[in-house]
C-alpha cells in the first residue's frame, strides 16, 4: 500500500509527539496526584480561594467524571474539575486547579489570546465538520471545494497556535499565585510545574498535528486545478 512520502515526514512524527506527551502527562500526573499538599486544600477548595482572592465571584465550580477533563467554560462562567482533581489534596489537583482558574482569570481581564479563540470557536467547528468532507466532494467535483476544504482546516491550525500562549499564560498565572499566596509549600511548587509543563506538551503537540496534516493536504491537494 502506497503512502505518501508527506504523510510519513510530516505527520508521522507530529502524532508520535502526541503520544509521549499523552503519555507524560498521565505519568506525571498519577505521580503527584499520590503526593498531598501541606496546606491540605482539595482542588475544589483551592479553585475558590483563588478565585475569590483574585476578586471573581461569578464563576462557578463544578465536579464532572473522568480524569484530566478539567476545563473553564467562558459561556456559562463554570469552572469544571474532573473527580480526581475535585476531591483530591494532592499536589496535581491544586496544581490542575489553579491552571483553570487562570482561564477565568484571563476570562475577567479580557486577556487578548483567549477573546481571540473564544471569537473563532463558531469558524473552527464549521471548518473541523467540513474541511474533509469538501477536500473529499472537491476532487471529485470541483477544484474550488478542495481550496475551500484546505482553507477551513488553516483555522483548525489558527486555533492551536492561539490556543498555545493562552494555556502557557494561564500556567504562569497558575505557578504565580500557588506561590505568592501560599496554596503550595516552596518545595511542592517544582512538582506543579512539572504537571502544568507536561500537561502544557499536549497542546504544542496537538499544534504539531495541525501544522503538519495541513502541510500535507497542502503538498497532495493544494493548487489543483479542474481539467
Amino acid at each position: 500500500m502506497y503512502i505518501e512520502p508527506s504523510y510519513i515526514f510530516l505527520v508521522v512524527p507530529a502524532i508520535l509527539l502526541t503520544m509521549y506527551a499523552q503519555s507524560k502527562v498521565n505519568t506525571t500526573f498519577n505521580k503527584y496526584l499520590r503526593v498531598a499538599s501541606i496546606s491540605g486544600y482539595t482542588g475544589a477548595e483551592a479553585a475558590r480561594a483563588i478565585l475569590h482572592s483574585a476578586g471573581i465571584y461569578d464563576v462557578q465550580v463544578e465536579m464532572i467524571p473522568g480524569q484530566l477533563t478539567d476545563h473553564y467554560d467562558p459561556r456559562s462562567k463554570t469552572l469544571r474539575l474532573s473527580s480526581t482533581v475535585y476531591n483530591s489534596h494532592s499536589i496535581a489537583a491544586i496544581g490542575v486547579a489553579a491552571h483553570e482558574v487562570g482561564h477565568a482569570i484571563q476570562h475577567n481581564k479580557g486577556y487578548m489570546f483567549l477573546t481571540i479563540r473564544n471569537t473563532i470557536v463558531p469558524v473552527v467547528n464549521i471548518g473541523s465538520q467540513m474541511a474533509m468532507p469538501l477536500i473529499v466532494l472537491g476532487l471529485i467535483f470541483s477544484s474550488f471545494l478542495v481550496n475551500l476544504g484546505i482553507l477551513l482546516f488553516s483555522g483548525i491550525v489558527l486555533f492551536q497556535l492561539i490556543t498555545l500562549p493562552v494555556e502557557f499564560n494561564a500556567s504562569r498565572r497558575a505557578i504565580s499565585i500557588l506561590e505568592n499566596e501560599g496554596f503550595l509549600a516552596a518545595n511542592e511548587i517544582g512538582p506543579a510545574k512539572k504537571v502544568l509543563s507536561a500537561a502544557a506538551l499536549t497542546y504544542v503537540a496537538s499544534a504539531a498535528v495541525a501544522i503538519a496534516n495541513l502541510l500535507h493536504l497542502i503538498t497532495v491537494f493544494g493548487g489543483r486545478r479542474d481539467d
